[in-house]
Parts: C-alpha cells; sequence; structure tokens
C-alpha cells in the first residue's frame, strides 16, 4: 500500500432525530474529494462508531464509498474489543466496493498486553485479503501497541501495511519509523504532531482538522513530503490553533461545532456524547472567524445546503 499524503477521519452527521443524515455525509464527502484530499476514513474514532449499530455502520461504510466513487481510497474503521467481532466486521467490510484497506485500533477497555494484541491484530489480518492497518490510540483503548510488537505483526501477516499512530509518543513513533521496513507506512494520527512526524519519516497524516479545512490540511502535508517545509510550515503556524482547538473538549465535539458554524451539517451528537459547552462555542466562533472559514451563515435546522 504506498499510500501517502493527508486522509480525514470523517464525522457522522446526524438528525434531530439522532438518525445519520445520509445526504449531509454524502456531501461531505464529495466536497472532501473535491477539495484534493488523499483518502477518507470511515468508522474511526472521530465518527463516534461506537455509537453506531453495525446497520449504521454498514450504511456510513456505502455512503462514503459511494459519493468517493473511487476516487480517493476508503478505509473502513473496524475496531472492536472481542477479536471474533473485530474478524467479522473486517470480512464484512472487505465486502464492500470500494473499501481499499482495513484500519482497526487497539482492543478497548480490555487492555491487553503485547501478546494478546499480537494474537488479536494477527487474527483480522488473517481474515480479510485487503491492507490492514493498525491504529494505536492508547489514551482511548487503555492499550499502547509498542513498536517491537508492531514488528512481529509485520512478519506474521504480510498485509499489515501500516499504522495509524496516535500515542503523541513521539519517541515512539520515531523509534518505529527507523526499525520497520521502508515499505511499512506510519501515518500520525495528531494533527499538532503531523509536521515532527513527516519530518522523521512518515508516510502522511490522517487528519480530524480536515473535516473543516481539508484542502489546507492536504496542502500542508503534501508539501512536507515534497521537501517544501517553509510552506509546510507556515500553513502549520496558520492552522494550528484550530488543530488544538478541536480538541478543547472531547472528540468530536469541537469539530462538530466549527462544522455546523460553516453549514456543513447539523450540529447533532449520540449520547454520551453531547455539545460542547457554551464558553467552547463562543471560542470556536470566534476562531473560525478568524481564519475565515464562516463564509456562509450556519444553516437552520432541515436546511440542508447543497455543495
Amino acid at each position: 500500500m504506498e499510500l501517502s499524503g493527508c486522509g480525514t477521519a470523517l464525522v457522522t452527521p446526524f438528525r434531530a432525530d439522532g438518525s445519520i443524515d445520509e445526504h449531509a455525509l454524502y456531501s461531505l464527502t464529495q466536497w472532501q474529494v473535491e477539495s484534493g484530499i488523499d483518502w477518507l476514513v470511515a468508522c474511526g474514532t472521530t465518527a463516534e462508531t461506537p455509537t453506531l449499530s453495525e446497520e449504521e455502520w454498514l450504511m456510513v461504510l456505502r455512503i462514503v464509498t459511494e459519493a468517493a466513487a473511487g476516487q480517493v481510497p476508503v478505509w473502513a474503521g473496524c475496531t472492536y474489543n472481542a477479536t471474533r467481532e473485530a474478524v467479522s466486521r473486517a470480512r464484512t467490510a472487505s465486502r464492500i466496493p470500494g473499501v481499499t484497506a482495513i484500519l482497526t485500533a487497539n482492543p478497548f477497555y480490555n487492555k491487553p498486553g503485547q501478546e494478546g494484541q499480537f494474537q488479536h491484530f494477527k487474527a483480522i489480518a488473517e481474515a480479510v485479503d485487503l491492507p490492514v492497518v493498525l491504529y494505536n490510540i492508547p489514551g482511548r483503548t487503555g492499550a499502547n501497541l509498542e513498536p517491537a510488537t508492531i514488528l512481529r505483526l509485520i512478519d506474521a501477516a504480510p498485509n499489515i501495511e501500516g499504522v495509524k499512530e496516535s500515542s503523541g509518543n513521539l519517541t515512539q513513533i520515531t523509534e518505529l519509523i527507523t526499525t520497520a521496513p521502508r515499505s511499512f507506512r506510519v501515518y500520525c494520527g495528531d494533527d499538532n504532531l503531523a509536521l515532527a512526524v513527516l519530518g522523521v519519516g512518515g508516510a502522511g497524516l490522517v487528519s480530524v482538522a480536515s473535516n473543516e479545512i481539508p484542502h489546507q490540511m492536504a496542502e500542508m502535508v503534501n508539501a512536507a513530503l515534497n521537501n517544501d517545509w517553509p510552506m509546510a510550515r507556515r500553513i502549520n503556524r496558520k492552522y494550528f490553533r484550530l488543530m488544538l482547538a478541536n480538541f478543547w473538549e472531547t472528540s468530536p465535539g469541537p469539530v462538530k461545532a466549527v462544522m455546523a458554524m460553516m453549514g456543513r451539517l447539523q450540529e447533532h451528537y449520540r449520547l454520551p456524547m453531547v455539545p460542547v459547552a457554551p464558553s467552547t462555542r463562543g471560542r470556536l466562533e470566534r476562531l473560525a472567524g478568524e481564519m475565515g472559514l464562516l463564509v456562509h451563515a450556519p444553516r437552520e435546522e432541515g436546511d440542508l445546503r447543497l455543495f
């Protein structure tokens, strides 16, 4: 999987009644593609995936792949803390036309050790023919996937071709980049560390901020990959506050709030996620205004603008 650049960890738009807003998701996907994003991640952390039923999870994958229409790769998030269920979902996702890779995170809540994670990821990889991208996000799952375990997995399952690293541990990420085979792709999972990870040899970024600014994030990442560091740093400097603001409260609260201000979706969540606090909302609106993101007035409930 020789894929580099910037991918978007898509949000899932909901309606006021809690149902998935299919039209908003379709339009959002098309806008991402038109804006030059390099690939899309459906049903990742930012998508509020733990609140989706299996039927809804399938619906999101199908909408995103249909809207992407083969123009960019689509990774399907297939994370579950029971290995048998994770294997089942990976097999199901791999049969959807347009899904090009499986993204699967550490088993959550169970907190397995390194051997448990090794067996878990190996079982998923052996169950599918598609490339598998591991997803290390210990802050969400309670388990850290160590470089030595990833190296074992690379040897055990040839279709494990990359990792989205969201540990925030630059030393660990650098160790992996410098010890893994050159063909293995390490993707940064934190916008605020993107240039640092790219600087030590990362292959790209899976971004939250690109939900709001897909063109700018793709331009920044690809500038860095092409060794145009002055441009990459200029874009990073301009939008770094937004990258941090998206985590002023638990993601995807802030990013969905800003996207609603931009008129890209209706701001609805599923419990246990709730809207951001009024004070946070005010700060987000001021920041988005300063960055020129509020070109369109926020749309009223039920007013779905075509993008």
